[in-house]
């Protein structure tokens, strides 16, 4: 069986880098990723919004070098979380754990 998934956006927030009870780094991010096709109703390009979790090295180096609106590569497996919010009451949604970053640009800013 095969889990890999490869995606190219831009980081919606700045990176923020965790460290865990047990010494373990973790950071968490979100990626914009612009549709290939215009919505039906207007001439304007849906957004896909995906959660990424970067862990140890990747996280670290991810938090140094990239800001919002950076454009990134991500090679990573596709993950599902899973939250009680009480007895009856759960919610899940999928997040990419993130294996492999590739920084691609950094986001234009204006010259003065």
């Amino acid at each position: 069986m095969v889990n890999q998934v490869v995606l190219v956006g831009r980081l919606v927030a700045d990176p923020e880098l965790r460290s865990l009870k047990d010494g373990r780094k973790v950071a968490n991010t979100t990626l914009a990723l612009q549709r290939t096709f215009k919505n039906k109703d207007s001439d304007t390009y849906d957004t896909d919004f995906i959660k990424c979790t970067l862990w140890s090295g990747i996280a670290e180096n991810t938090v140094q070098y990239c800001k919002k609106g950076d454009t990134v590569g991500i090679k990573g497996r596709l993950a599902q979380q899973y939250y009680e919010l009480d007895k009856e009451k759960s919610f899940s949604y999928p997040e990419v754990v993130v294996e492999k970053i590739s920084f691609i640009n950094r986001k234009q800013t204006a010259q003065p």
